[in-house]
C-alpha cells in the first residue's frame, strides 16, 4: 500500500506559508522556460510584496540566519513562478531536480551550504521525498539589486 503525499498547496498552509504572487522579472528574462516535462526557473530574489527581505553581504551586512530565511523566500517565490507553469498549481509538481543557490559574501565566508538549506528544507517540507534534490550553493561578490541570496531551480512536472 503506497501513501499518497499531501498536496504541496496543503503541506505550505501547514507550515504557515502562503503562495505569493509570481514575482515580475527585474530584466530582460522569463521566469520560467518548460522544456517538455522539465521547468527551469530563473533565479529568484529575496523579495517580499516588491521588497527585499534583507540587503548585502552575508555575514557581515546580513546574518546567517537572516541569509537562511532570505534564501527560504527566495524559494517560496520559484514556487510561485512553478505554480504558474501548470493549470495544477504546486500540484502539477512531480519532483524537484535541483537547486542553484548563489549567497552574497565575503572571500572568508564559507556556509553557503547552511544558507541554502533555507531553501532546500523548504523544499523537502512541502513535496516529501520528491522535495530532495542535487544542489549547488556558492558564494559570489554581488547580486541584482544587492540582495543577499538567489535561488533557481529545475522541476519536474506531471504531464497537463
Amino acid at each position: 500500500m503506497t501513501t499518497q503525499r499531501p498536496s504541496p498547496k496543503k503541506s505550505l498552509l501547514d507550515l504557515g506559508y502562503v503562495l505569493p504572487e509570481a514575482p515580475s522579472p527585474v530584466a530582460s528574462y522569463v521566469p520560467a522556460k518548460r522544456v517538455g516535462d522539465l521547468v527551469y526557473v530563473s533565479g529568484q530574489i529575496p523579495l517580499s510584496d516588491g521588497v527585499l527581505l534583507a540587503c548585502g553581504r552575508v555575514p557581515d551586512e546580513v546574518s546567517e540566519r537572516s541569509a537562511f530565511e532570505a534564501a527560504r523566500q527566495c524559494a517560496l517565490n520559484a514556487l510561485a513562478v512553478l505554480a504558474a507553469e501548470s493549470s495544477q498549481g504546486l500540484d502539477g509538481v512531480a519532483e524537484i531536480i535541483r537547486l542553484g543557490v548563489f549567497v552574497q559574501c565575503d572571500s572568508e565566508f564559507t556556509g553557503q551550504p547552511a544558507v541554502a538549506n533555507g531553501a532546500s528544507e523548504l523544499m523537502e517540507s512541502v513535496f516529501g521525498s520528491e522535495g530532495r534534490h542535487v544542489r549547488a550553493a556558492v558564494g559570489s561578490i554581488s547580486l541584482p539589486l544587492n540582495a543577499p541570496v538567489e535561488v533557481e531551480l529545475l522541476a519536474r512536472m506531471h504531464p497537463e
